[in-house]
């Protein structure tokens, strides 16, 4: 994502412990339920405490090459409403979430959560 943000002229995000655990949290979420949605996230980044004036999420999951980072990345990208969150300057720390296990019908499925916060 960093050199993605970079070639772009965006400086890269920081890692940000409170918003990793509130994508893994999240993540671990998705895998146990099988729904693939963002729920109430306001909520749940209010009581992660994360620090930030300016949140957003990006969801993604993927089956074998298709869940991969660069496969990923590229689709935020075709997306206009996940490129905006990926590339937007006002975002400057990250969480990171890639968990992988049974989802969607598939045995081995990487289910991502990413929290931007500015």
């Amino acid at each position: 994502m960093n050199q993605v943000r970079l070639a772009h002229g965006v400086a890269p995000l920081k890692e940000d412990a409170t918003l990793d655990g509130t994508a893994r949290a999240h993540t671990r979420w998705m895998l146990r339920t099988g729904e693939f949605a963002h729920g109430n996230f306001g909520y749940r980044i209010l009581h992660s405490h994360a620090r930030g004036h300016i949140f957003g999420e990006n969801l993604a999951w993927g089956e074998g090459p298709a869940g991969s980072a660069e496969a990923i990345v590229q689709a935020w990208l075709a997306s206009p409403d996940h490129r905006r969150n990926l590339l937007s300057p006002s975002f400057r720390r990250i969480g990171l979430a890639r968990i992988c296990g049974p989802f969607e019908g598939f045995d081995d499925t990487a289910v991502i959560t990413t929290d931007f916060a500015g």
